[in-house]
């Protein structure tokens, strides 16, 4: 198993495991290689240095603070939302005014609104949550 560092367009760091070399050029090519954060597959190989295993080591706290939320809770979490919400798309301002004075059924939606937009939302007492959301997680999963 070969474990490489990769970077995408966007300067998100994460590492990959792949069976060979031969096999994370093949699945890269091929557009298979995601960035987790935010979907790109722009991604390139970071130089590292060799991996050597001296036998079990002590586990420090700093270590085991670096990750309050594992990333895949994250990720959960974040499909939860897109699965139980309805996408406005660039609607999400009106439709979440017609949500809060009873014109439209109350329920979970996401779209998008431009800054301005949520002011104004704000200022009507309409509470908005901006959230960025990678593409990938919109899609139906494989």
């Amino acid at each position: 198993m070969k474990v490489f560092d990769l970077q995408c367009e966007h300067g998100h760091r994460f590492e990959g495991w792949f069976a060979s070399h031969e096999a994370f050029e093949q699945q890269n090519t091929g557009g298979l290689v995601v960035c987790p954060i935010c979907g790109s597959i722009e991604i390139a190989r970071q130089v590292t240095a060799a991996r050597i295993n001296t036998g079990a080591v002590a586990p420090t706290e700093q270590a085991s603070d670096a990750l309050a939320v594992p990333p895949q809770a994250m990720w959960k979490f974040m499909r939860s939302l897109v699965d139980g919400s309805e996408d406005v798309g660039e609607r999400f301002a009106a439709e979440a005014r017609a949500i809060h004075y009873g014109e439209s059924p109350e329920r979970s939606i996401r779209g998008r609104a431009t800054s301005e937009e949520r002011q104004a939302l704000a200022e009507e007492g309409i509470e908005t949550l901006s959230l960025p959301m990678p593409s990938f997680l919109k899609e139906p999963l494989q």
